[in-house]
């Protein structure tokens, strides 16, 4: 048998624990190489540069 509370938690208290919970943002820098928003510390999707080399081979369509 699984565990089971004892006594009922209020919406206040339930509130409190998950109101770290939430989605934060995303930090978006622009390309020094292209100018398109991207995640900071990884290669860029649109042009495919990294630290001003070229990384990655990007298709297109």
């Amino acid at each position: 048998m699984g565990a089971v509370p004892k006594h009922k938690l209020g919406k206040s208290r339930k509130g409190r624990r998950r109101s770290h919970h939430a989605l934060k943002a995303q930090n978006l820098v622009p390309c020094p190489n292209c100018h398109e928003l991207r995640l900071p510390h990884q290669v860029c999707r649109s042009c495919g540069s990294y630290k001003g080399i070229k990384a990655v081979e990007v298709k297109s369509e």
